[in-house]
């Protein structure tokens, strides 16, 4: 069975979610089209935005989804960094079952969960 290999997170403005996901990663996409950009998450695996079809782009519909970002970088000075580059905060560094964490959220929403490797 073949394992997933494309994660999309649906955005409503694709060049300002693209300029927000390569400065906060530090990667450039793949390649650039009007509603779909793709970045390179690990070899054959592509983390993507995508607005959807253009006649349902609309800041009403909600898009909202969860990416998830393991880090061997202690998570508080991750979150250190990420503050002074002014990600919008969902939740302060905190203990969970897993692990220290902190979400941040994009310019649409979708929530990022930084955690230490399982």
């Amino acid at each position: 069975m073949t394992a997933p290999n494309l994660f999309l997170i649906y955005v409503t403005d694709v060049p300002r979610a693209t300029a927000f996901y390569s400065n906060l990663f530090g990667i450039e996409p793949v390649m650039l089209t009007p509603r779909y950009v793709p970045f390179e998450a690990a070899p054959g695996v592509l983390f993507a935005l995508w607005s959807g079809r253009s006649d349902t782009v609309t800041p009403q519909v909600p898009r909202t989804s969860e990416v998830g970002l393991m880090t061997k970088q202690p998570v508080d000075e991750l979150f250190a960094q990420w503050v002074a580059k002014g990600v919008t905060v969902a939740e302060e560094p905190h203990d969970e079952v897993f692990g220290r964490t902190f979400v941040v959220t994009d310019p649409d929403g979708n929530l990022i969960r930084v955690s230490p490797f399982d």
